[in-house]
């Protein structure tokens, strides 16, 4: 009885601090007090009592997930760029969650709430990096004439729309997390927020529209002209199972990612308060799901496990072959005479 008298005086408070100036200071002295045999879930930050069980199953795939791309950028240095850019991107996501399951005892704390809604904003930004390198050495192996762009274009243009986003929304974050924090609307660091993901949203659907035509383009061209439509150099690293998973692993990541960056825009829109951000079954399926499968997706078919075949070749010691790129034996014989002569002329 005292529990319930206790709940409805807070009540009362927060409707009348709402209903006169919407004195936030009252709300903030209201949480304070609060617990959650106390105080009903609306109350708390989130709306509701963050999960334990799916948050730390998140926490704990992302934290493995995390070593391993240190392991393999050990082992593969030649994606360093990759390997600092997943990292920092899991490394993000490990540390909204810990926020995450910190609410499971305290949903009524600030600071659990302000960091797994800044770490996990900018998170992806990290994440979509990774991808936008990769797609650059993908349109080498089948080759670069089936692109409307050159493939170090890809990354040029790509990874500075990114950080771009990535500002906005760390800019968005920390203004948001300042003006709660004083007690103050965090209206304006949230719009910039939804301005870096609306960024990031636009960037990943060009980059999803740029790689369905360079696939549409090969397939084509190879329907055409056959085998002989690409670089025999690549063909073994082409049909190599690893390669293949590779290439469903990046698209399927890449979907991932976009549908996550949709949702958080939708969600944002709505404001801190919303009924999106409000709801945990939104959060689990397109958020910590989505996110997480896209990052072990391509923990598993890493590139530089996938393209190993490419790298071995360019890791050996340049010997002149007896072959053109298309194939075609080369005349040694032939083509020794020739330089001899030009240096007779000469």
């Amino acid at each position: 009885m005292a529990s319930f008298a206790y709940k409805t005086l807070f009540e009362a408070s927060i409707l009348a601090a709402r209903a006169s100036d919407n004195d936030r200071s009252a709300i903030q002295d209201y949480r304070s007090h609060c617990t959650y045999d106390t105080c009903p879930l609306s109350a708390s930050y989130w709306g509701y009592r963050p999960s334990l069980g799916a948050n730390l199953a998140f926490l704990i795939l992302l934290g493995i997930s995390t070593l391993g791309y240190i392991g393999q950028g050990f082992l593969n240095k030649a994606w360093l760029g990759f390997t600092i850019a997943m990292v920092c991107g899991c490394a993000l996501e490990v540390i909204g969650y810990v926020g995450r399951v910190l609410a499971y005892n305290d949903g009524f704390t600030e600071n659990p709430f302000l960091i797994q809604i800044i770490c996990l904003t900018i998170a992806p930004a990290f994440l979509a990096a990774g991808i936008y390198l990769c797609l650059s050495r993908i349109v080498s192996t089948f080759g670069s004439e089936n692109s409307r762009i050159k493939p170090l274009s890809y990354p040029r243009i790509f990874i500075p729309c990114d950080v771009a986003s990535l500002v906005l929304q760390a800019l968005g974050g920390g203004i948001a997390s300042a003006k709660t924090h004083q007690n103050e609307d965090p209206t304006l660091g949230n719009n910039i927020m939804i301005a870096g993901l609306a960024f990031q949203v636009v960037t990943l659907l060009i980059f999803i529209v740029l790689a369905l035509d360079f696939a549409t383009r090969t397939i084509g061209r190879i329907r055409k002209l056959g085998q002989d439509a690409l670089d025999p150099r690549h063909a073994k690293l082409r049909n190599s199972w690893h390669f293949k998973g590779f290439l469903i692993a990046l698209s399927f990541a890449t979907l991932c990612i976009f549908t996550r960056c949709v949702y958080r825009v939708a969600e944002l829109s709505e404001g801190w308060n919303g009924h999106l951000i409000k709801t945990q079954r939104y959060f689990i399926g397109l958020e910590g799901a989505v996110i997480v499968a896209a990052v072990l997706a391509l923990n598993i078919f890493h590139p530089g496990l996938c393209f190993r075949e490419a790298l071995d070749a360019r890791t050996e010691p340049k010997k002149r072959s007896n072959k053109t790129w298309y194939g075609r034996k080369r005349n040694v014989a032939t083509e020794q005479s020739s330089e001899e002569g030009i240096r007779i002329e000469k």
